[in-house]
């Protein structure tokens, strides 16, 4: 990350872009007022790096929040309980929110049928749909491209008791 949010405009300075979350912090940095170029991009790396820190404690990861988008009281995973027509049967699933490329996009964990839960299985569940979440929040906050090809196989793996993983 030497130089990422760092353009060169112009001959006579840098100039530093942040946006998150749909709000733009930048500033230009002068080669004359910095007293040279090499002043002036460190400068800039300075601002930049601090920027970055400030901005990651931000606690608003959506511009508008959703509403009744969260039964679980986290936010951007809901407990939802759906039927299926075809088979006459009710499922519980988790449903997880995030915004990938500006676009909203979900990914549903089915728990099973309704009648046939356990209390292992709704947690599981649960457990591994917070996970996904809380892994795209670590991936934006740390300019990270989200990667869900980890939750291929999540019904048959633990995948929260992963000691790399700790980001919960």
């Amino acid at each position: 990350m030497k130089n990422k949010h760092i353009t060169e405009p112009d001959k006579f300075g840098y100039q530093v872009r942040i946006v998150r979350r749909g709000k733009e912090s930048s500033r230009y940095f002068s080669h004359k007022l910095w007293g040279g170029k090499t002043k002036s991009l460190k400068a800039a790396i300075a601002w930049r790096d601090q920027m970055l820190v400030a901005l990651k404690g931000s606690k608003t990861r959506f511009l508008k929040p959703p509403k009744n988008k969260t039964t679980t009281g986290v936010t951007g995973v809901s407990r939802t309980i759906k039927y299926d027509l075809r088979k006459d049967k009710s499922y519980l699933c988790y449903t997880v929110f995030w915004v990938d490329n500006g676009k909203s996009r979900n990914k549903t964990f089915q728990v099973g049928n309704v009648a046939s839960v356990t209390a292992d299985d709704d947690l599981h569940t649960f457990r591994t749909a917070r996970l996904f979440r809380s892994c795209y929040e670590y991936a934006i906050d740390n300019d990270l491209p989200f990667n869900d090809g980890m939750f291929v196989a999540w019904k048959k793996r633990r995948i929260y008791d992963d000691e790399s993983l700790k980001v919960v």
